[in-house]
This record gives structure tokens, C-alpha cells and sequence, in this order.
């Protein structure tokens, strides 16, 4: 089959390689498509714990290729999507019941091969239903598990007024399940127009454009949107630590931060312990995920967590160097995916 593999950080080609083959409880899936995230980029430069040689890639949908000895809740031709978050169910916080704490998590596409690829072997307790989705929703079966999470970590207060400070593609998702999930009012606020656009298509109350290093305007601009109130829960889903800062300021009295977006482990992000202190504010962080898919591909299903025109970009396996620097530079792209 072919695959992307990587050798070392930056270093990687298209080749061929051997077709897994299926084991006892394996299911091996055909791949149709696979979502390229913020997270790929990390990976590409040596980040998130990445260990090589690796094939990338965690986002999925598919269909049942083969079924190994045992595995009998799938059927082959079924569409299916795969849970990359794997626990090892051995370390205090796996066996307290903490599953996204595990000591020794690992991920497919970060430790383990990847969907970048035309086949792939997992284990039957990874893969999940989405037949009769639409491929172009179920392929977002991952990032709206990670939102789910953040909606879960989050304990929303009903009645609460939410900030989502991004408008990415898992951004978009987190703010319509915040939505759903008991806020009053959710506002998106990023630089580009398009995507808030899309957001406001998707159902967002209210959208406010950013200006790229201009921090005190944006705080201003936020403030004025929220009636001077502020915001009882807001959520930093860029990864930028510029646009962190915005965070503490813009909560409420007795509100939460949440931290979602993917920044490097050396940066930092100052704030005022005291104005924690005195306001109460409580600071949270969400991790991808561990047992959020089956409630994420529900909501996905049900029409509460939309995709609708989220996709803007789709390339081969032999285009994945195009398809990464699109990602990363050009202003038109939503959501890319690799079409194997």
C-alpha cells in the first residue's frame, strides 16, 4: 500500500510499503479520508511526544476492509471511524477511572501508525460506527470528540454566556456543542472573515473579527460585544499565546478559562494572580480525548455539532506536502483532508 512515512521531524516521503496485515480482535480499515489538523504540523517538527519512524494522521473515516478472529460487531464494507487515543489501563489514574490523565497514553499517528496511509490495522475497541453518515461529517468523528470533551471538562453552567476565542474547524465544533450544551449565547471571535462567516452559518449567536497584534484593541472590541460584562466562561482554541492573554481579562467573576488550543510546551502566558485570586476565576485544560467518541459521533449525527462547507481543501497522499503547507499558510483554508 501507500503511505506517508516519516523518518524524522521534517523528513518524510511517499512510499510503498507492506499492507498490514489482521490479527485476533484487529479490524483493518480501507481508508477514504483523513483530516489534516494543527496537531500534524506539531508532529512534522518532532512535537506532541511524536516518536519515529511514524505514518501520521488521526483523523478517519473508512470502511471495513477485514475483520480478525473474534470480531464480530462490525461487518466488512461497514463505514467506520477510529478512536487514535489509546490508555494503558495499568497507571494510578487508569485505574482511578481518570482515562485522559494515563501516564503512558499513546496515539496512532503520533506513537503508533497512522491513517496517512490507504489501509490500517487497529484494535475492534478503537473503531466506532458511522455508517450513513456523510463521509464529509464523519471524517470530523476526532475533532468533535475533542470538542465534546471540552464541553465536558468545561461542567457549563446553564444559562452561561460563552467566548470562544477561534474559529477553526474543532473551535466551530466546541462552540455549537457549548451551544447546545445550556450556554445563552455563544460569540466567536478570530481574524479572518470567512471563517466567521462560517460560524455564523453554522448557527453562532454572535462573531467578532480580531485584529492580528493589535491585543488591547481586541480586548476592547471584546469587552464592547459581551456589554461590558465580560464572559462567564471563555476558551482559548487558537494555540496562540497572544490570544491567551485575552483570556483571564475577558472572564467574568467565578468563571472559567479554558485552555484548548495546542500551543509548544516552552511557551508561557502571564496573568495577574491576584485578579484570579479576588475574582475566583477558574483555569481548565482539555485534552484531545479518551471516551468522548460515541457521544461526539451522536451529536454529529443528530445535527447538533454541524460540518457544513467546513472542507475547503482535499489532496492525494502524493500531494501531502501541499496539503501541510496549506494548512499552515494560505489564508482560504478551513479544513484540509487527505483523499488516499
Amino acid at each position: 500500500m501507500k503511505a506517508v512515512v516519516y523518518d524524522a521531524p521534517r523528513s518524510w516521503a511517499v512510499r510503498e510499503i507492506e499492507t498490514p496485515p489482521v490479527g485476533p480482535g484487529e479490524v483493518r480499515i480501507k481508508i477514504d479520508q483523513v483530516g489534516v489538523c494543527g496537531t500534524d504540523l506539531h508532529i512534522h517538527e518532532g512535537d506532541f511526544n511524536a516518536v519515529f519512524p511514524l505514518i501520521p494522521g488521526h483523523e478517519l473515516v473508512g470502511v471495513v476492509d477485514a475483520l480478525g478472529e473474534g470480531v464480530d460487531r462490525f461487518r466488512v464494507g461497514e463505514q467506520v471511524t477510529v478512536n487514535p487515543n489509546v490508555f494503558c489501563g495499568q497507571c494510578d489514574y487508569c485505574l482511578s477511572g481518570r482515562l485522559i490523565l494515563c501516564d503512558n497514553a499513546k496515539g496512532l499517528g503520533s506513537n503508533y501508525p497512522g491513517f496517512f496511509a490507504e489501509y490500517v490495522t487497529v484494535s475492534h475497541l478503537l473503531v466506532f460506527s458511522v455508517e450513513g453518515l456523510p463521509k464529509d461529517t464523519a471524517v470530523f468523528s476526532e475533532p468533535a470528540a475533542c470538542a465534546m470533551h471540552g464541553l465536558e471538562t468545561l461542567d457549563l453552567r446553564p444559562g452561561s454566556s460563552a467566548l470562544v476565542l477561534g474559529a477553526g474547524p474543532t473551535g466551530l465544533l466546541l462552540a455549537q456543542l457549548i451551544a447546545s450544551g445550556g450556554a445563552s449565547s455563544v460569540t466567536v471571535a478570530a481574524p479572518s472573515q470567512f471563517k466567521l462567516d462560517r460560524a455564523t452559518e453554522l448557527g453562532i449567536d454572535a462573531v467578532v473579527r480580531l485584529e492580528r497584534d493589535d491585543t488591547d484593541g481586541n480586548l476592547a472590541r471584546l469587552r464592547e460585544a459581551s456589554g461590558g460584562r465580560g464572559y462567564d466562561v471563555v476558551v482559548e482554541a487558537t494555540g496562540s499565546t497572544k490570544v491567551a492573554e485575552l483570556c483571564v481579562p475577558l472572564t467574568r467573576n467565578g468563571g472559567t478559562v479554558l485552555v484548548y488550543g495546542v500551543t509548544r510546551p516552552d511557551e508561557l502566558v502571564s496573568y495577574h494572580p491576584f485578579d484570579v485570586f479576588r475574582r475566583e476565576i477558574t483555569i481548565k485544560g482539555s485534552f484531545a480525548e479518551m471516551t468522548s467518541f460515541g457521544a461526539a459521533i451522536a451529536a454529529l449525527r443528530s445535527g447538533r455539532a454541524r460540518t457544513d462547507g467546513i472542507i475547503t481543501h482535499r489532496f492525494s497522499l502524493d500531494e501531502y506536502g501541499q496539503a501541510l503547507d496549506t494548512l499552515a499558510h494560505d489564508p482560504t483554508c478551513h479544513k484540509v483532508v487527505i483523499v488516499p
